[in-house]
């Protein structure tokens, strides 16, 4: 079998379980209990707007609770260097947004932390890579945040382990509507008016809400596209925020102890405001432009 027969069928065997590395043949797993003692969860509000989107009144989480987000940071952002999460969809891949680079002439200035919690005790799972390159959807428009998202490449793969593993992508076939547990996790703001991200990874519990609804001339009014997944509350309260922005929308299967990757934090009005929730691309309308994007880049960079 030639090289490219053979990637061909890599690639696929792949894309059985939603994901396109194996990692040991599993994505959307999350770290043992023997790696962080139990979650309580009490609720607060996460927060959402236009532009880097962020966690607003969610809870701190745990170490290694989500090992597939990463945060995209930039030497010139404030603070602690945060700009966007991500989802490490391979060892080499991170899925995002396309509005964490309007306006960016340099991506090689960016990189990305994996497996860490807290920035400034990253602990001894974490990873730091540099970006090879950003691959934004063709049809990304910056002005309605249509087609909100990209694939970034790291510039060397990462090793799995307790504190980093693949995010498992929802593909065609999976029935989102019907998955009931629901997360959303980022470093963005906790507060809809404050500037800075937190220094720990923020989490919170959303419900899928229906597209129809969420679009409705009380709510969105018609702006909401067809390649959008709605979230949050109908009371709002809890939400993502400036700084979510590019990080996942995750639901546990609900058949099995995996998590899917549904949507990526796009956009919203104001943050946790009532019939404002928040907006995300999603995983399973944009799967196909996923593979072929990463099918692509592999061959181009194959011996």
């Amino acid at each position: 079998m030639n090289w490219l027969g053979l990637l061909v069928l890599l690639t696929v065997a792949g894309l059985a379980h939603g994901t396109w590395d194996n990692c040991g043949g599993t994505c959307g797993l999350r770290a043992p209990l023997s790696v962080y003692s139990p979650m309580t969860y009490s609720y607060g509000n996460v927060a959402y707007d236009y532009g880097n989107t962020r966690v607003v009144g969610g809870t701190g989480a745990a170490e290694a609770a989500w090992p597939w987000i990463v945060s995209i940071q930039h030497p010139w952002a404030p603070g602690l260097g945060h700009l966007c999460g991500g989802s490490l969809i391979s060892a080499d891949w991170v899925l995002t947004a396309a509005h964490c680079f309007d306006g960016m002439s340099n991506a090689s200035l960016l990189y990305v932390v994996i497996g860490a919690t807290q920035f400034t005790q990253p602990g001894p799972g974490a990873a730091v890579r540099n970006v090879k390159q950003v691959v934004i959807h063709q049809d990304y428009n910056p002005s309605i945040y249509s087609y909100d998202i990209a694939l970034l490449q790291l510039d060397h793969p990462v090793q799995c382990s307790s504190y980093i593993q693949l995010a498992c992508v929802a593909g065609p076939t999976l029935r989102v509507s019907e998955l009931i547990n629901c997360w959303v996790a980022g470093w963005g703001a906790t507060t809809a008016r404050s500037q800075d991200s937190p220094d720990r990874l923020q989490e919170a519990r959303v419900q899928l809400i229906d597209l129809q609804l969420c679009n409705s001339s009380d709510w969105y009014g018609g702006k909401v596209h067809i390649h959008n997944v709605c979230a949050g509350y109908p009371q709002g309260l809890i939400d993502t925020c400036q700084g979510d922005s590019g990080g996942p929308l995750m639901c546990q299967d609900n058949n099995a102890d995996y998590w899917w990757v549904v949507g990526v934090t796009s956009w919203g009005t104001g943050c946790a405001r009532s019939m404002r929730p928040g907006i995300y691309s999603s995983t399973k309308y944009f799967f196909d432009w996923i593979d072929y994007n990463m099918r692509m880049n592999a061959i181009k960079s194959a011996p």
